[in-house]
C-alpha cells in the first residue's frame, strides 16, 4: 500500500503539470487571427504622425473617466478647447457632402438616408486638427502600428441620425478599425434637443454623477413623432450618452485575446435630433489588432 501512495505522490509531482498543460492545450479556445502581413497603407486616409513634435501650444486639459471596462469605454470631459471646437466649425462647413453608408466593407458606398442622414466633411490638417490628431495619439498610449485617420466632422439637422451599426467591419489579417472617438464639436447653441449617441448593449451606471454625461431620465417619448418616418422604431435602451460640446466618448472596438473577435457591445446609434443641429468629430484609428 506504502508503495502505491509513493508512486501516486511522485506522479502528482513530475506529471501532474506536463499533463494538465497538454490538456489545456487541447481545450476548445477562441479562434485565433490568421495575421497577414500589414496592408499597404492608404496615406491619402491616414493622419500619419508630424515627426517634427507636437504641434499644441498647450499642454492636455480633459478628465477622463472609465465607463466599462469590458469593453474598454472611457468619457473624456474637455477633450476639445473652445477655440478648437470653433476652428473645426470654420474649416468644416464649406467641405460638407451628404454622408454614405457601404454595404461591401467598403469598397463602394452609396447614399441611403434611411440609415445615415447627415453631412460629412473630410477636414485639412491644420496645424489646429493635427493637436487634436496628437491628443487621440496620446490618449491611446502611442499604440505601435496603429493610425488615426484623416479627421471626420459630421453634421446632423433636424431628423438627422444614424441608425444602428458598427464602426469596425471586419477583422481581415488581424488588421482594421481598432478604435474609436465620438467628440462633440456643437449643440447649436444649446438649441439641440435629441441626438445623442446610444448603446444599447452597454450597462447603464447609476452613480448620480454620471447624469451630467449620460440620459439618466426616461427616453420612451425621446424620437416620438419621427420613429416611424427614418425607421428607428422601439424605445432607447442601453446607456445615451449626451452631445455635450468639447466633451467625447471612447472606445475599443476588438477583443484583445487575440481572436480578432469584435465587441457586440459597441453597436450603437447617433440618435434623431429633433430641434436644432448637431455637430460632431469622428476619430477612427486603423491598425493591427492586438
Amino acid at each position: 500500500m506504502l508503495s502505491y501512495v509513493v508512486g501516486f505522490l511522485a506522479f502528482m509531482l513530475v506529471g501532474y503539470n506536463p499533463l494538465v498543460q497538454l490538456l489545456q492545450g487541447l481545450a476548445p479556445g477562441p479562434p485565433r487571427i490568421q495575421r497577414t502581413p500589414r496592408p499597404h497603407l492608404q496615406e491619402e486616409l491616414l493622419a500619419l504622425e508630424d515627426r517634427n513634435g507636437s504641434l499644441c501650444s498647450q499642454d492636455d486639459q480633459y478628465r477622463v473617466h472609465i465607463f466599462s471596462r469590458e469593453p474598454l469605454v472611457i468619457y473624456v470631459e474637455n477633450f476639445l478647447t473652445s477655440d478648437e471646437r470653433d476652428h473645426l466649425l470654420e474649416v468644416s462647413n464649406p467641405l460638407f457632402r451628404p454622408s454614405t453608408v457601404t454595404d461591401d466593407g467598403g469598397a463602394s458606398t452609396h447614399r441611403d438616408a434611411a440609415i445615415r442622414d447627415s453631412e460629412v466633411a473630410v477636414i485639412p490638417r491644420t496645424d489646429t486638427v493635427r493637436c487634436i490628431e496628437d491628443r487621440a495619439r496620446s490618449l491611446q498610449g502611442w499604440r505601435d502600428e496603429v493610425w488615426v485617420e484623416r479627421l471626420r466632422v459630421q453634421r446632423y439637422g433636424p431628423r438627422g441620425h444614424y441608425h444602428h451599426h458598427f464602426d469596425w467591419s471586419s477583422s481581415r489579417g488581424g488588421w482594421g478599425r481598432v478604435s474609436s472617438f465620438m467628440v462633440w464639436v456643437d449643440d447649436d447653441n444649446g438649441k439641440l434637443r435629441g441626438g445623442g449617441t446610444e448603446f444599447p448593449s452597454l450597462i447603464p451606471r447609476n452613480h448620480s454623477r454620471w447624469c451630467a454625461f449620460i440620459d439618466c431620465g426616461p427616453n420612451a417619448n425621446l424620437n416620438a413623432g419621427i420613429e416611424a418616418d427614418i425607421g428607428v422604431a422601439g424605445k432607447v435602451s442601453g446607456v445615451v450618452f449626451k452631445p455635450v460640446p468639447g466633451n467625447a466618448v471612447y472606445w475599443e472596438n476588438f477583443r484583445p485575446d487575440g481572436s480578432g473577435r469584435g465587441y457586440d457591445e459597441t453597436w450603437h446609434a447617433g440618435l434623431p435630433v429633433i430641434e436644432g443641429t448637431k455637430v460632431g468629430l469622428n476619430i477612427w484609428s486603423w491598425g493591427r489588432i492586438e
